[in-house]
């Protein structure tokens, strides 16, 4: 009961977040859409990919039965599909969110010197806004100064209470592509006077773009968690209920075997006099 009120609240707090990113995105849209030539670093991918980052989301608490597992396998094949395209040299720092998730990779940090673990300090499962704005402008630093060549985000996307998927999104650099097909839906064709100019604007919308989706990653992670603890909760209570009956039935077979052991007794005590 108790993971299901923490899961409607995070459910809350997604909604409370779509807005703000749909109105980024048709202000991306709207730009897209105009004859302005707009650019950004944020947008330009490198040619050699030498240096990564992978955000990856999990829990600080356990009873959500194989939650955090599911996140270790899907990071393992990030890494994997990471490597079959940019080389097995490359070096991989990965920031974990949640104690549960920084401690499943630590082991492999321990056995693969090409994998960093990188924590970041105040950033948890439960981080509030300026915890994660924190996050997302220093991944952003790090991508523009050149100390990171991709940043890749690895969570769980949350559809409904009763079915998540695991996502791993390219947060850095951002698509071309994603930006254009996005501008697309949300453009509303009416023409615009762009002040002080189409490409500033630009410039300063996608560090508000690239929160968004930090900030949805995080809402989306810790309703999925939520979710997953409801289920894990929801069949631990089944197995007991069941194991219950079991045993309530293999109480009455031996109270009922016991009695008629009774019974017979006295009936063949009876017959002897």
């Amino acid at each position: 009961m108790i993971s299901s009120a923490k899961m409607h609240k995070a459910e809350g707090v997604l909604r409370r977040l779509q807005p703000f990113r749909h109105c980024v995105e048709t202000i991306i849209g709207n730009l897209l859409s105009s004859d302005a030539a707009v650019s950004s670093p944020l947008t330009a991918a490198r040619a050699t990919v030498s240096h990564a980052a992978i955000v990856v989301l999990g829990s600080d608490d356990g009873l959500c039965g194989a939650y955090n597992v599911n996140i270790f396998k899907s990071l393992l094949q990030t890494i994997a599909e990471l490597r079959s395209q940019a080389g097995d040299s490359i070096k991989i720092d990965i920031i974990p969110v949640g104690k549960k998730m920084a401690a499943a990779v630590s082991k492999i940090c321990a056995s693969d010197p090409c994998i960093t673990l990188a924590p970041v300090e105040g950033i948890d499962s439960k981080s509030d806004g300026d915890s994660v704005k924190s996050l997302a402008a220093g991944l952003e630093q790090r991508f523009l100064e050149g100390s990171l060549d991709k940043v890749l985000l690895q969570y769980v996307h949350y559809i409904s209470a009763g079915k998540q998927r695991q996502t791993c999104d390219t947060y850095l650099p951002l698509s071309q592509d994603t930006l254009v097909a996005t501008g697309e839906k949300k453009a509303t064709g009416r023409p615009y006077l762009f002040e002080p100019d189409a490409h500033t604007i630009f410039g300063t919308v996608l560090p508000m773009y690239l929160l968004s989706v930090m900030q949805e990653a995080f809402a989306e992670n810790r309703a999925s968690e939520q979710a997953a603890r409801v289920m894990a909760m929801q069949s631990a209570n089944d197995n007991a209920q069941k194991l219950l009956e079991q045993l309530q039935l293999e109480y009455n077979k031996l109270r009922q075997q016991s009695i008629t052991t009774e019974l017979l007794d006295i009936v063949g005590g009876q017959t002897r006099d």
